[in-house]
């Protein structure tokens, strides 16, 4: 399991960021108080150690050898001191693998270290391409990146960094060199907003030709933020974070706008959204395409029984087992209180036969646990596979053969595909 070293003298700042650690991010922390328990600490479990914060001044290391030491075992570091300078900013920033130096300045010294830490921590799951032909520059970005644990891929030109977005389209952020050979900045730019947003794609453009004019291009071109060469490390590692906070805040807003917040699941606007488009383009390229209306037997009885709270551990205990039953391409929506639609293409008719079966089985097989209390649940199903006049009219017959599951006995699959 990884874990957080805090390695930190002062018992009221130790033990106010090992609680704030552990209770907004929930990942477990190791604190030490000396540089004797530091090395026992690494000594016994460095490998789970992915962050480390350390105070650079200690009774029993007074010189900052804490750093060097928790350093030389590539745990990437956060450097904690209680007075700044010049001089301390180029001592900490000459070593590598360091995340960010932090200057003790009461309570918003926790909530910026906890931030920075939880930022860290969910980089370790996003993708960043850098495209530059120097490979110097390249290297440099690379190795700044991986300190804050992204997941970092190289492109040496516009053409090649092509290339790896079409091998890894999940990359969220792409850092862009203007003058390169076969394929600029520039080209490189618009070409990746032909297929991204500036809200599914983050791309700071970065050039040692610093003028205004340089800066003003990428950003007409399509993107976000630039920087200029030769960069301070602190302004990278700002720009890059702050774009990476954005673009979740962004997703954070469309999830609360798309998806039902009982369940994580999409919402009725949402399938409408996507729906229609499926079916559109079912229509004109003539593929196939199912609806399915599913609904809990008996859920009123449940509610009446085991109460609303079982009721809703119910529904999100469905709702968990078709998010994993069905690929990541269909829309699985929640659309009423015990009601959920499913919308797939591309499919076989034994496909779906077989899996809405299955799926049926495996519900019957789910029990849910509340309160010492043991709840079973099952479902009806109601599928049209037929590519009709309309989206919604697909609906209607998906719901009217859901109502032929519940009149012979519930616990049905019943689908039409004539």
């Amino acid at each position: 399991m990884l874990e957080v070293l805090i390695v930190e003298d002062s018992t009221a700042l130790g033990g106010a960021i090992k609680q704030a650690i552990e209770t907004t991010i929930k990942i477990p922390v190791t604190w030490c108080q000396s540089y004797a328990e530091a090395q026992d600490a690494i000594k016994n479990k460095g490998s789970n150690f992915f962050i480390a914060l350390l105070d650079i001044n200690l009774p029993d290391a007074p010189q900052g050898e804490v750093i060097d030491f928790v350093l030389s075992k590539k745990i990437p570091s956060i450097i904690f001191t209680g007075e700044f300078s010049d001089d301390a900013r180029d001592f900490i920033w000459s070593k590598k693998n360091v995340v960010d130096y932090v200057v003790k300045e009461g309570i918003y010294t926790i909530y910026y270290v906890v931030g920075l830490i939880h930022r860290i921590y969910k980089n370790r799951n996003i993708k960043v391409m850098v495209v530059d032909d120097s490979k110097f520059s390249r290297v440099l970005m690379v190795n700044l990146l991986k300190v804050h644990q992204y997941i970092v891929f190289e492109a040496v030109d516009g053409v090649d960094a092509l290339k790896v977005l079409k091998e890894n389209p999940d990359i969220q952020l792409s850092i862009v060199d203007y003058n390169m050979p076969n394929m600029d900045g520039f080209e490189l730019t618009k070409e990746i907003r032909k297929k991204y947003v500036k809200d599914e794609m983050i791309i700071i453009g970065i050039s040692a030709h610093g003028n205004n004019i340089v800066s003003a291009k990428f950003i007409k071109n399509g993107a976000n933020d630039y920087i200029n060469k030769p960069f301070v490390i602190e302004e990278f590692y700002c720009r890059v974070t702050q774009n990476i906070d954005t673009i979740e805040y962004i997703q954070t807003i469309k999830d609360y706008s798309n998806k039902d917040f009982l369940t994580g699941l999409y919402n009725r606007r949402y399938l409408f959204d996507v729906g229609l488009k499926l079916f559109a383009n079912a229509q004109r390229k003539n593929l196939s395409i199912l609806i399915a209306m599913i609904d809990i037997d008996h859920f009123k009885k449940i509610n009446d029984t085991f109460g609303h709270d079982s009721g809703d551990e119910v529904i999100k205990a469905v709702s968990s087992i078709l998010q994993n039953f069905f690929r990541k391409s269909d829309v699985v929506a929640r659309i009423g209180g015990e009601e959920f639609c499913i919308v797939a293409t591309n499919f076989s008719y034994d496909y779906v036969k077989k899996n809405f079966n299955d799926l049926r089985k495996t519900m019957e097989e789910m029990a849910v646990y509340k309160d010492g209390k043991t709840i079973y649940a099952t479902i009806s199903i109601g599928v049209c596979t037929m590519l009709q006049s309309s989206f919604e009219n697909m609906i209607k017959i998906a719901d009217d053969m859901l109502y032929i599951s519940k009149e012979e006995g519930r616990n049905r699959v019943t689908i039409f595909n004539e």
